[in-house]
């Protein structure tokens, strides 16, 4: 078993009059809607992603995540998507970076720091 670095996400500050950080897009994002447990310092969060990339992914939940929280994850990739045989189980640990509340649901957006594939 490997473990595999994702990548890194980078952010700049930008010309902006007010001064705010604009984020710099390093991977495609793939609007998936995958059911998944978070995991958190043994806690575990029923999450469906929103959208997934090499990099991260943004997680829609009932409550919220603190920002900097180490999380644990398992993404079973669908084979239509992937064009694979069967579906491919990736287990995934990453950090929240970003939370915000979108009417009554929860967004939390992670990182994917490691991750590895699951063997079959």
């Amino acid at each position: 078993m490997t473990f595999v670095n994702s990548g890194f996400s980078l952010q700049a500050e930008g010309p902006d009059s007010d001064g705010a950080r604009q984020e710099v897009r390093c991977a495609v994002r793939f609007p998936l809607m995958l059911p998944v447990i978070v995991e958190t310092d043994g806690e575990e969060v029923s999450a469906t992603t929103r959208n997934v990339s090499a990099n991260g992914v943004l997680f829609e939940l009932d409550r919220d995540l603190l920002v900097g929280t180490d999380i644990h994850f398992d993404l079973r990739m669908p084979h239509t998507v992937l064009g694979t045989p069967h579906d491919v189980l990736v287990h995934c640990t990453g950090r929240v970076v970003r939370c915000s509340l979108s009417q009554n649901l929860h967004l939390a957006a992670a990182t994917i720091d490691e991750y590895q594939f699951a063997e079959r």
